[in-house]
């Protein structure tokens, strides 16, 4: 099923649209012995992933875990069939008391905010997967990481492949490398089968870099140009890989790069929108030579390019910018060349 054709104008089409189930992700959920656990499932792609699990196999419980913060969340995925179980993971008893299944997607993490509380950055990054590796030994587990392990790289490389020495920039990236750390501590200790997902940039209309520019160029605003290039993806992509990715799961971790094919430019993405919004981009600063990149070759090869382009992309969030379709109001801070959230 393909969604290139029409606009999208409601949170329920966008919700049903990345949540719709390919194939090749009923075929991988088909594959699995048992049941789902998704901890951290109260993020930005949490809910969208728990729903397309749901749509993708009848015979396994999916069963979503987080503190549920956000209104009526919970209330939402139990009505899809989502089993939840409210939960602060650093509740070290209420960790202990989570279900036994064999397979685990990790989200949980923390980012923004990072800068003036470092403890818990630390804690919920780097201590928390420690715990959850060693309780979850016996699973196969995908682990949802960052591109931000990797150094700034020059545009003209590409991106860095997974075999890029890893050198974080700011403490919320060194936690992350700490993460993957951990499982891969626990990994080669019990035998644990672990993908690690870096994954940079998801793209959904209520939040992102392509939303984070459109909206500086709708509104007169200056787009920041200095961190220069990005890549993106489509959110419904790239959870369609992470299900994906749990048949792929081995020890020591495979490590994946997700994201989407193109080296991106913020200039040419403002142009585009001022194109589509028939207004003149402001610029502000001038490209570094570096910035933050991923070639996500070894993925595709693995999985295929992602089904949504990037000017699908650009066209709806264009659309939804001009529509005044809702925000979850938190901006990507793409432009952070120091590492500090």
């Amino acid at each position: 099923m393909t969604h290139k054709l029409s606009l999208i104008e409601t949170e329920e089409q966008l919700e049903d649209i990345m949540s719709s189930p390919t194939p090749e992700v009923v075929k991988a959920m088909a594959e699995l012995d048992g049941d789902l656990l998704i901890l951290g499932v109260g993020g930005k792609m949490g809910p969208t992933l728990a729903r397309l699990a749901r749509r993708s196999i009848d015979k396994a419980r999916i069963i979503g875990v987080s503190r549920f913060s956000t209104p009526g969340l919970q209330a939402d995925l139990n009505q899809v069939g989502v089993e939840t179980i409210p939960c602060d993971l650093l509740n070290e008893a209420a960790l202990q008391k989570l279900p036994e299944v064999p397979n685990v997607v990790f989200m949980a993490g923390r980012k923004f905010g990072s800068t003036g509380n470092e403890a818990l950055t630390w804690a919920m990054n780097t201590y928390l997967p420690g715990q959850i590796a060693e309780k979850y030994r016996n699973s196969r587990i995908v682990v949802f990481s960052t591109g931000n392990v990797y150094p700034l790289t020059p545009i003209a490389h590409g991106g860095a492949t997974e075999t890029h020495p890893v050198n974080p920039i700011g403490e919320y990236a060194q936690s992350c490398l700490g993460r993957e750390r951990m499982f891969e501590h626990f990994s080669n200790r019990f035998g644990t089968p672990v993908v690690i997902i870096r994954l940079n940039y998801a793209i959904d209309l209520r939040y992102g870099i392509l939303l984070d520019i459109a909206e500086k160029v709708y509104n007169a605003q200056a787009v920041d140009v200095t961190m220069g290039n990005v890549n993106v993806i489509w959110q419904g992509d790239a959870n369609a890989v992470v299900l994906r990715a749990l048949t792929h799961c081995q020890s020591p971790p495979l490590v994946l790069n997700l994201t989407g094919p193109e080296t991106v430019s913020i200039r040419g993405l403002a142009t585009r929108f001022a194109e589509l919004f028939e207004k003149t981009p402001i610029f502000e600063g001038q490209e570094a030579g570096t910035a933050l990149l991923s070639n996500a070759s070894r993925c595709h090869q693995l999985f295929g390019y992602p089904r949504i382009s990037l000017e699908q992309m650009v066209q709806w969030i264009a659309h939804w910018v001009r529509s005044g379709g809702p925000t979850l109001d938190k901006p990507t801070k793409f432009e952070v060349r120091d590492g500090k959230f």
